[in-house]
């Protein structure tokens, strides 16, 4: 199967059901695991974006939220929600199929605090000096949640079983 084809066939499917022009292929052995189009349009919620709807599906069937040797094709390169979430489940790759400067003539999601030209360099600001107004309020007991944690764990700090990069 072409994997790649079918991640397109998906999103314009989307398109021609009033939904947004993003889709997500997880695959794993030569077959899919998980697919998803970005329901956002339809579901009134930001995080529905294709790549996180499919993840969600391939780690419930995995068991787990780690997707080691599995390669995830998306439409277009991800947003930074969803390029953290590729990062945080360790596939072996990801395959784009699209940059945003090819389909900018046709698509512009840019939002109050989000705008896709300038966000990675708003994302590695320090927190005071981000658009988006944050502040910092200092609570011990927001600590001793972690604390807890690490007890319940034997000591350990690190999720078991998580890749690492070492």
């Amino acid at each position: 199967m072409d994997f790649a084809q079918h991640t397109i066939d998906i999103a314009r499917r989307n398109v021609d059901e009033g939904g947004r022009p993003f889709a997500t292929v997880v695959v794993k052995d030569g077959e899919i695991l998980a697919e998803s189009a970005n329901l956002v349009a339809q579901t009134a919620d930001p995080t529905a974006h294709a790549e996180i709807l499919a993840l969600r599906a391939a780690c419930t069937a995995l068991g787990t939220e780690h997707l080691v040797g599995a390669t995830i094709y998306v439409l277009a390169q991800p947003c930074p929600m969803c390029l953290g979430a590729l990062y945080y489940c360790s596939p072996d790759e990801v395959v784009f199929l699209t940059t945003r400067d090819a389909y900018a003539p046709h698509y512009v999601d840019d939002r109050k605090y989000f705008e896709l030209d300038t966000f990675y360099d708003e994302f590695a600001k320090d927190w005071r000096e981000r658009r988006l107004p944050m502040r910092h309020e200092p609570r011990e007991a927001a600590v001793d949640v972690y604390r807890r944690w690490q007890e319940r764990n034997g000591g350990e700090r690190r999720v078991a079983g998580a890749p690492t990069a070492g």
